[in-house]
């Protein structure tokens, strides 16, 4: 009888250690189904950087879709302890992206600021509720920094959208002879050493 208890209990100890793991992903799921940091469709980040579309809210594990079309399947145990950013979450699904510029000391500012409204005008995936706006940010050392402030309508899009805007800025800059400043460094020599004298 006491060889078979200490069977019983070595073997309850290895399937408690086999079953830590999906309980931890039973227990979380039903919290995250309860709790409701996400649902299916939101676009979410993760703590390690993967970025996605939830596509199913399981009882042991979340999937996400990447903008790669990759599905990732992740434990809600982790799901459960990590930091969680829901880009679709809010009052609205709207979520805002930044272009970030810097023109030249001694460029225009209100000429700036109305090209890069003018460029943001222009794009129809551009929400006019939150209309776009510029900010002028800094001074720069090496140029005047601004950013345009724009929302559009689902996170998803930010990186398509991000790339039209930048190309359209920078043609019209071109065209508006606008300069983006670059780092430069000027070397001055004071005096050439002089030849050493022959012996």
């Amino acid at each position: 009888m006491t060889a078979w208890l200490a069977s019983a209990g070595i073997a309850g100890i290895a399937v408690g250690f086999a079953a830590k793991d999906t309980l931890a992903n039973l227990f979380s799921g039903v919290f995250i189904l309860a709790d409701s940091p996400y649902k299916i469709g939101d676009y979410v980040v993760l703590d390690s950087g993967e970025r996605g579309k939830v596509t199913h809210i399981g009882i042991r594990s979340t999937r996400i879709l990447t903008r790669d079309d990759v599905e990732v399947t992740i434990p809600n145990a982790i799901m459960g302890n990590s930091r969680i950013v829901n880009e679709s979450g809010g009052p609205h699904e709207k979520y805002r992206v930044r272009v970030q510029v810097s023109v030249a000391y001694g460029s225009d500012i209100d000429r700036v600021k109305a090209v890069l409204m003018e460029v943001a005008q222009g794009c129809d995936q551009i929400c006019t509720d939150p209309e776009p706006r510029v900010r002028f940010r800094l001074f720069g050392p090496s140029g005047l920094d601004f950013e345009l402030l724009c929302w559009i309508d689902h996170p998803e899009l930010r990186g398509r959208i991000l790339e039209q805007l930048n190309s359209s800025v920078y043609k019209r800059f071109m065209a508006d002879s606008i300069e983006i400043p670059y780092t430069k460094q000027d070397l001055y020599i004071k005096e050439f050493p002089h030849p050493a004298a022959d012996d």
